[in-house]
Protein backbone atom coordinates (compact mmCIF):
# COMPACT_ATOMS: atom_id res chain seq x y z
CA UNK A 1 0.00 0.00 0.00
CA UNK A 2 2.27 2.54 -1.26
CA UNK A 3 1.21 6.41 -1.46
CA UNK A 4 1.48 8.32 -4.82
CA UNK A 5 4.83 10.65 -4.64
CA UNK A 6 2.67 13.56 -5.94
CA UNK A 7 0.26 13.09 -3.01
CA UNK A 8 3.47 13.10 -0.49
CA UNK A 9 5.13 16.07 -1.85
CA UNK A 10 2.05 18.04 -2.45
CA UNK A 11 1.03 17.10 1.62
CA UNK A 12 4.28 18.44 2.92
CA UNK A 13 4.32 21.91 0.74
CA UNK A 14 1.13 22.58 2.60
CA UNK A 15 0.82 25.65 4.71
CA UNK A 16 -2.52 25.74 5.92
CA UNK A 17 -4.75 22.64 4.79
CA UNK A 18 -8.05 21.87 6.31
CA UNK A 19 -8.87 18.53 6.77
CA UNK A 20 -12.32 16.77 6.69
CA UNK A 21 -14.38 13.38 6.54
CA UNK A 22 -18.06 12.91 6.34
CA UNK A 23 -21.25 13.32 7.73
CA UNK A 24 -21.58 12.11 11.45
CA UNK A 25 -18.16 10.91 11.49
CA UNK A 26 -17.23 7.32 12.78
CA UNK A 27 -14.20 6.22 14.43
CA UNK A 28 -12.42 5.48 11.42
CA UNK A 29 -13.04 9.14 10.14
CA UNK A 30 -12.12 11.03 12.89
CA UNK A 31 -9.23 9.19 14.04
CA UNK A 32 -7.52 9.58 10.50
CA UNK A 33 -8.72 13.28 10.52
CA UNK A 34 -6.81 14.30 13.64
CA UNK A 35 -3.35 11.69 13.12
CA UNK A 36 -2.74 13.01 9.64
CA UNK A 37 -3.78 16.97 11.04
CA UNK A 38 -1.41 15.66 13.95
CA UNK A 39 1.29 14.62 11.39
CA UNK A 40 1.19 17.19 8.71
CA UNK A 41 4.28 19.24 8.90
CA UNK A 42 2.41 22.64 8.54
CA UNK A 43 -0.12 20.87 11.25
CA UNK A 44 -4.09 20.90 9.99
CA UNK A 45 -6.94 22.29 11.19
CA UNK A 46 -9.78 19.91 10.73
CA UNK A 47 -13.20 20.49 9.54
CA UNK A 48 -15.85 19.74 11.70
CA UNK A 49 -19.35 21.89 11.35
CA UNK A 50 -21.46 21.31 13.56
CA UNK A 51 -19.35 20.52 16.03
CA UNK A 52 -21.14 17.58 18.13
CA UNK A 53 -19.64 14.25 17.32
CA UNK A 54 -21.28 10.99 19.06
CA UNK A 55 -20.05 10.01 22.35
CA UNK A 56 -18.51 6.63 20.94
CA UNK A 57 -15.76 9.41 18.71
CA UNK A 58 -15.60 12.06 21.08
CA UNK A 59 -12.83 10.61 23.39
CA UNK A 60 -10.69 10.54 20.01
CA UNK A 61 -10.70 14.36 20.38
CA UNK A 62 -9.28 13.73 24.02
CA UNK A 63 -6.22 12.15 22.64
CA UNK A 64 -5.26 15.46 20.31
CA UNK A 65 -6.74 18.55 22.33
CA UNK A 66 -4.35 20.70 20.32
CA UNK A 67 -5.43 20.71 16.72
CA UNK A 68 -8.02 22.92 15.88
CA UNK A 69 -11.56 23.08 14.35
CA UNK A 70 -11.67 25.12 11.39
CA UNK A 71 -13.89 28.16 11.54
CA UNK A 72 -14.66 30.35 8.47
CA UNK A 73 -11.67 32.30 8.23
CA UNK A 74 -9.25 29.16 8.67
CA UNK A 75 -11.65 27.62 5.51
CA UNK A 76 -11.31 30.89 3.24
CA UNK A 77 -7.41 30.62 3.46
CA UNK A 78 -7.05 26.99 3.25
CA UNK A 79 -4.33 26.35 0.43
CA UNK A 80 -6.10 22.53 0.36
CA UNK A 81 -8.58 20.37 1.65
CA UNK A 82 -7.87 16.40 2.09
CA UNK A 83 -11.32 14.72 2.77
CA UNK A 84 -10.87 11.52 3.96
CA UNK A 85 -13.08 8.29 4.25
CA UNK A 86 -15.77 9.88 2.24
CA UNK A 87 -17.02 8.43 -1.04
CA UNK A 88 -18.94 11.10 -2.79
CA UNK A 89 -19.20 14.88 -2.53
CA UNK A 90 -22.82 14.64 -0.76
CA UNK A 91 -21.37 13.25 2.07
CA UNK A 92 -18.41 15.63 2.47
CA UNK A 93 -18.57 17.37 6.09
CA UNK A 94 -17.34 21.25 5.43
CA UNK A 95 -18.66 24.33 6.45
CA UNK A 96 -20.85 25.37 3.21
CA UNK A 97 -20.48 21.37 1.52
CA UNK A 98 -18.99 20.09 -1.36
CA UNK A 99 -20.14 22.98 -3.25
CA UNK A 100 -17.77 25.46 -1.05
CA UNK A 101 -14.87 23.78 -1.88
CA UNK A 102 -15.54 22.53 -5.61
CA UNK A 103 -13.65 25.01 -7.06
CA UNK A 104 -10.79 24.44 -4.63
CA UNK A 105 -7.64 22.38 -4.53
CA UNK A 106 -9.43 18.31 -3.16
CA UNK A 107 -7.26 15.56 -1.85
CA UNK A 108 -9.42 12.72 -1.91
CA UNK A 109 -8.15 9.77 0.55
CA UNK A 110 -10.26 6.65 0.93
CA UNK A 111 -10.90 2.74 0.88
CA UNK A 112 -14.98 2.61 -0.19
CA UNK A 113 -14.97 1.24 -3.69
CA UNK A 114 -17.77 3.33 -4.80
CA UNK A 115 -15.48 6.93 -4.34
CA UNK A 116 -16.01 9.04 -7.00
CA UNK A 117 -12.60 10.46 -7.92
CA UNK A 118 -13.80 13.92 -6.93
CA UNK A 119 -10.16 15.73 -5.99
CA UNK A 120 -7.47 17.00 -7.87
CA UNK A 121 -5.33 13.84 -5.94
CA UNK A 122 -6.94 10.62 -5.55
CA UNK A 123 -5.61 7.69 -3.76
CA UNK A 124 -8.21 5.38 -3.23
CA UNK A 125 -7.48 1.63 -1.99
CA UNK A 126 -10.84 -0.34 -1.87
CA UNK A 127 -9.28 -3.34 -0.59
CA UNK A 128 -7.71 -1.25 2.83
CA UNK A 129 -9.04 -2.22 5.89
CA UNK A 130 -9.82 1.17 6.60
CA UNK A 131 -8.90 5.04 6.12
CA UNK A 132 -6.80 5.17 9.19
CA UNK A 133 -4.43 2.01 7.71
CA UNK A 134 -4.08 4.45 4.19
CA UNK A 135 -2.84 7.36 6.60
CA UNK A 136 -0.59 4.89 8.69
CA UNK A 137 0.81 4.40 5.57
CA UNK A 138 1.11 7.86 4.25
CA UNK A 139 2.60 9.14 7.10
CA UNK A 140 5.66 6.60 7.41
CA UNK A 141 6.18 6.64 3.46
CA UNK A 142 6.32 10.58 4.00
CA UNK A 143 8.61 10.44 6.76
CA UNK A 144 6.62 12.26 9.00
CA UNK A 145 6.54 11.51 12.77
CA UNK A 146 4.07 8.95 14.65
CA UNK A 147 4.11 9.53 18.41
CA UNK A 148 2.11 7.39 20.68
CA UNK A 149 -0.80 9.92 20.45
CA UNK A 150 -1.34 9.67 16.55
CA UNK A 151 -0.43 5.76 16.86
CA UNK A 152 -3.68 5.36 19.39
CA UNK A 153 -5.72 7.71 16.78
CA UNK A 154 -4.98 5.28 13.83
CA UNK A 155 -5.30 2.32 16.06
CA UNK A 156 -8.93 3.09 17.08
CA UNK A 157 -9.82 3.73 13.23
CA UNK A 158 -8.08 0.40 12.12
CA UNK A 159 -10.31 -1.17 15.56
CA UNK A 160 -13.17 -0.25 14.76
CA UNK A 161 -13.28 -0.60 10.78
CA UNK A 162 -12.61 -4.32 11.02
CA UNK A 163 -15.19 -4.96 14.29
CA UNK A 164 -11.95 -5.25 16.68
CA UNK A 165 -10.12 -7.13 13.69
CA UNK A 166 -13.09 -10.06 13.13
CA UNK A 167 -14.06 -9.36 9.45
CA UNK A 168 -12.71 -10.02 6.12
CA UNK A 169 -11.42 -7.00 5.90
CA UNK A 170 -8.62 -8.09 8.78
CA UNK A 171 -6.17 -8.75 6.49
CA UNK A 172 -2.49 -9.65 7.19
CA UNK A 173 -1.60 -6.45 6.04
CA UNK A 174 -4.25 -4.35 8.43
CA UNK A 175 -2.82 -6.82 11.84
CA UNK A 176 0.78 -5.60 10.51
CA UNK A 177 -0.30 -2.13 10.42
CA UNK A 178 -1.46 -2.49 13.78
CA UNK A 179 1.13 -4.34 15.44
CA UNK A 180 3.53 -1.51 13.98
CA UNK A 181 1.03 1.31 15.69
CA UNK A 182 1.48 -0.89 19.14
CA UNK A 183 5.46 -0.50 18.63
CA UNK A 184 5.00 2.94 18.02
CA UNK A 185 2.83 3.82 21.40
CA UNK A 186 -0.61 2.95 20.49
CA UNK A 187 -2.43 2.41 24.14
CA UNK A 188 -4.74 -0.21 23.05
CA UNK A 189 -6.09 -0.52 26.70
CA UNK A 190 -7.62 3.06 26.49
CA UNK A 191 -8.79 2.61 23.52
CA UNK A 192 -10.19 -0.78 24.03
CA UNK A 193 -12.04 0.64 27.10
CA UNK A 194 -13.35 3.89 24.77
CA UNK A 195 -14.72 2.29 22.09
CA UNK A 196 -15.61 -1.49 23.97
CA UNK A 197 -16.90 -0.62 28.10
CA UNK A 198 -17.60 2.85 28.36
CA UNK A 199 -21.17 3.17 27.38
CA UNK A 200 -23.17 6.26 28.56
CA UNK A 201 -26.33 5.01 30.09
CA UNK A 202 -28.22 7.30 27.10
CA UNK A 203 -26.18 4.92 24.91
CA UNK A 204 -27.01 1.56 27.17
CA UNK A 205 -30.66 2.46 26.62
CA UNK A 206 -30.30 3.02 23.22
CA UNK A 207 -29.11 -0.54 22.88
CA UNK A 208 -32.09 -1.46 24.96
CA UNK A 209 -34.17 -0.26 22.13
CA UNK A 210 -32.20 -1.86 19.38
CA UNK A 211 -32.44 -5.46 21.00
CA UNK A 212 -36.07 -4.94 21.47
CA UNK A 213 -36.84 -3.53 18.55
CA UNK A 214 -34.82 -6.45 16.29
CA UNK A 215 -36.77 -8.94 13.92
CA UNK A 216 -35.93 -11.76 11.97
CA UNK A 217 -37.67 -12.24 8.24
CA UNK A 218 -37.21 -14.70 5.51
CA UNK A 219 -36.72 -17.68 7.38
CA UNK A 220 -33.98 -15.68 9.68
CA UNK A 221 -31.94 -15.16 6.66
CA UNK A 222 -32.85 -11.69 7.31
CA UNK A 223 -32.62 -9.13 10.48
CA UNK A 224 -33.21 -5.44 11.56
CA UNK A 225 -33.94 -3.33 13.73
CA UNK A 226 -35.61 0.33 14.20
CA UNK A 227 -35.18 3.66 15.70
CA UNK A 228 -37.39 6.64 14.83
CA UNK A 229 -35.97 10.07 16.14
CA UNK A 230 -37.94 10.02 19.29
CA UNK A 231 -36.43 6.67 20.24
CA UNK A 232 -33.12 7.85 20.14
CA UNK A 233 -33.36 11.58 21.09
CA UNK A 234 -35.89 9.97 24.29
CA UNK A 235 -33.23 7.59 25.35
CA UNK A 236 -30.87 10.76 25.71
CA UNK A 237 -29.09 9.94 22.45
CA UNK A 238 -28.13 12.31 19.14
CA UNK A 239 -28.85 10.92 15.72
CA UNK A 240 -24.71 10.99 15.72
CA UNK A 241 -24.12 8.65 18.04
CA UNK A 242 -25.66 5.98 15.63
CA UNK A 243 -22.86 4.03 14.99
CA UNK A 244 -22.48 0.22 14.77
CA UNK A 245 -26.13 -0.49 16.22
CA UNK A 246 -26.38 -2.64 13.60
CA UNK A 247 -23.96 -5.14 15.53
CA UNK A 248 -26.95 -6.35 17.03
CA UNK A 249 -29.43 -7.83 14.29
CA UNK A 250 -26.15 -8.51 12.97
CA UNK A 251 -25.21 -11.13 15.65
CA UNK A 252 -27.73 -13.37 15.30
CA UNK A 253 -26.74 -17.03 14.05
CA UNK A 254 -27.73 -17.75 10.30
CA UNK A 255 -28.69 -14.43 8.64
CA UNK A 256 -27.51 -13.45 5.64
CA UNK A 257 -28.24 -9.57 5.54
CA UNK A 258 -28.27 -7.23 8.66
CA UNK A 259 -29.82 -3.73 8.81
CA UNK A 260 -30.57 -0.65 11.45
CA UNK A 261 -32.99 2.21 9.95
CA UNK A 262 -32.53 4.92 11.84
CA UNK A 263 -34.83 8.00 11.79
CA UNK A 264 -31.85 10.68 12.04
CA UNK A 265 -33.87 13.90 11.28
CA UNK A 266 -37.78 13.67 10.86
CA UNK A 267 -38.80 11.85 7.61
CA UNK A 268 -34.86 10.88 7.07
CA UNK A 269 -34.10 7.38 7.22
CA UNK A 270 -30.43 6.06 7.48
CA UNK A 271 -29.97 2.29 6.61
CA UNK A 272 -26.90 0.36 7.76
CA UNK A 273 -26.61 -2.78 5.47
CA UNK A 274 -24.21 -5.26 6.78
CA UNK A 275 -23.81 -8.72 4.61
CA UNK A 276 -22.81 -12.04 6.35
CA UNK A 277 -21.80 -15.19 5.77
CA UNK A 278 -20.65 -14.37 2.27
CA UNK A 279 -23.37 -12.01 0.80
CA UNK A 280 -22.67 -8.64 -0.44
CA UNK A 281 -24.72 -5.89 0.70
CA UNK A 282 -23.45 -3.21 -1.45
CA UNK A 283 -25.46 -3.92 -4.78
CA UNK A 284 -28.92 -3.27 -3.01
CA UNK A 285 -27.21 -0.34 -1.36
CA UNK A 286 -26.36 1.12 -4.61
CA UNK A 287 -29.82 0.28 -6.16
CA UNK A 288 -31.74 2.23 -3.35
CA UNK A 289 -29.16 5.76 -4.06
CA UNK A 290 -26.19 4.69 -1.50
CA UNK A 291 -22.69 3.15 -1.47
CA UNK A 292 -20.23 1.60 0.62
CA UNK A 293 -17.87 -1.08 0.53
CA UNK A 294 -19.10 -4.88 -0.19
CA UNK A 295 -20.46 -6.30 2.66
CA UNK A 296 -20.77 -3.24 4.58
CA UNK A 297 -22.69 -0.35 3.21
CA UNK A 298 -25.35 2.09 3.42
CA UNK A 299 -28.79 4.60 2.51
CA UNK A 300 -30.82 7.39 3.17
CA UNK A 301 -33.99 7.89 2.20
CA UNK A 302 -36.61 10.48 2.90
CA UNK A 303 -40.34 8.96 4.10
CA UNK A 304 -41.97 7.32 6.87
CA UNK A 305 -39.99 4.84 8.41
CA UNK A 306 -42.71 2.25 8.08
CA UNK A 307 -42.77 2.16 4.33
CA UNK A 308 -39.33 2.09 4.08
CA UNK A 309 -38.54 -0.88 6.15
CA UNK A 310 -41.45 -2.72 4.00
CA UNK A 311 -39.25 -1.14 0.94
CA UNK A 312 -36.08 -2.13 1.82
CA UNK A 313 -36.68 -5.38 3.27
CA UNK A 314 -38.37 -6.36 0.06
CA UNK A 315 -35.46 -5.34 -1.83
CA UNK A 316 -33.17 -7.73 0.38
CA UNK A 317 -35.92 -10.56 -0.14
CA UNK A 318 -35.72 -10.27 -3.64
CA UNK A 319 -32.15 -9.79 -3.86
CA UNK A 320 -31.55 -13.31 -1.80
CA UNK A 321 -33.39 -15.00 -4.21
CA UNK A 322 -31.16 -13.53 -7.42
CA UNK A 323 -28.26 -16.04 -8.63
CA UNK A 324 -25.78 -13.14 -7.76
CA UNK A 325 -26.45 -13.23 -3.90
CA UNK A 326 -24.78 -16.52 -3.60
Amino acid sequence: MTPPDELIRVLGDLRQPVIGGHINPDVDAMGSMLALARALPSRGAIALPRGHVGKKVAFLRQLAPEVPVADADRQAAADAFVVLDTATTSRININGTWEAIADRFVINIDHHITNADYGRINWIVDDASSTSEMVFHLIRAAGWPIDGATASLLYAGLYADTAGFSLPSATPQAFEAAAALVRLGADIERVGTYLCRSQHLSEFELLRRVYHNTRLVENGTISYSTLTYEEITSSGCTPEDIDDQVSIPRSLSGIRIAMLFSEIEPGVIRINLRGENGTPVLPIAVKLGGGGHRFSAGVRIRGPIASIVERVIAEAVAYLAAPESA
